[in-house]
């Protein structure tokens, strides 16, 4: 997964001057992500300083203090004077469709989304246009994506593990934290939150292909969740195409029938989409298959061992 963020990674921010693009950017810059520059066509020109601490995996071979990062009018104009190659965009639901577009019409080849509540249809709309011009989307809905020691973008905790072997895709940001807890003392190549709703950019399987081509991960960790059917998808393509060792956990075991569960696309309809029905697929694609997240990390241990 370094293929997709590396400590060489230059990130510019959408939205980086609002409330929450300043808190994040401020945790990304503490974790030792390479932030170049932030978007807003109204404050074009200026800047916004950071007070520093690093923390996380080798905090004490970096310098805190004081970092001033340029804001620009729009990505296309911070691309050519930062060389950016990934933009993380925190700006309102309404909004997002166009940075979106903007950020692909510049030429950004890896966009991370994470604004919750973005309209289906405006996802479809830039998912197929990112598509089309050959941009990797992770999110919307989604934490984002961190290699430990090297670079973070989003709003995953830098400091809860360390770089190690294992790879993890997740639907949802709280179960992508608490399996980096579970197995911090062994560590992770990268961890990718890739969102619930019906529509993201990137899913499990493209999280799977690229893990099982990484020679830096030895065993992958899916998470999914009721609803939908991504997760027989992914166990189809683990059959077919991973190698590497499997582990998964699917959220909503105990979640009542037709009833909608925190992600937009969480939704059970008969047997359609039920956790248990996911657990069968998956275990019949030779994945092990926890019914706790601390049992996941159980037997993702067991398998390295």
């Amino acid at each position: 997964m370094s293929i997709l963020l590396t400590s060489s990674s230059k990130v510019i921010v959408q939205g980086m001057t609002g409330s929450m693009g300043q808190i994040h950017t401020s945790r990304m810059l503490n974790s030792g992500t390479q932030i170049v520059g932030g978007v807003n066509p109204r404050k074009a020109g200026t800047s916004v300083d950071f007070e520093v601490t690093p923390i996380g995996p080798g905090a004490e071979t970096r310098q805190g203090g004081t970092v001033s990062v340029p804001v620009y009018g729009t990505v296309s104009e911070a691309k050519e004077a930062t060389g950016a190659d990934v933009s993380v965009i925190f700006v309102p639901p309404a909004y997002t469709k166009a940075a979106v577009v903007e950020a692909v019409d510049a030429g950004i080849p890896l966009v991370v989304i994470i604004t919750e509540g973005v309209p289906v249809a405006d996802t479809a709309q830039f998912f197929a246009y990112a598509q089309s011009k050959g941009v990797r989307l992770i999110g919307p809905n989604c934490p984002g994506i961190i290699t430990p020691g090297q670079s973070n973008v989003g709003i995953t905790p830098a400091d809860i593990t360390g770089p190690g072997r294992i790879g993890l895709v997740s639907k949802s940001g709280t179960l992508t934290y608490q399996m980096m807890y579970e197995l911090s003392d062994i560590g992770f190549s990268t961890c990718i939150g890739i969102g619930g709703d019906p529509v993201i950019g990137t899913t499990h399987i493209d999280a799977l292909r690229a893990f099982q081509e990484d020679p830096e991960t030895d065993l992958i960790v899916m998470i999914g969740e009721i609803g939908g059917d991504a997760e027989e998808r992914a166990a189809a393509f683990i059959k077919e195409h991973v190698t590497k060792p499997v582990v998964g956990y699917v959220a909503g075991f105990t979640a009542p029938e037709g009833k909608t569960m925190g992600h937009a696309g969480a939704i059970v309809s008969g047997s359609s989409g039920t956790a248990e029905a996911k657990k069968v697929a998956l275990e019949a694609a030779g994945v092990k298959v926890g019914k706790t997240p601390s049992e996941t990390a159980r037997l993702a241990r067991s398998l390295l061992a």
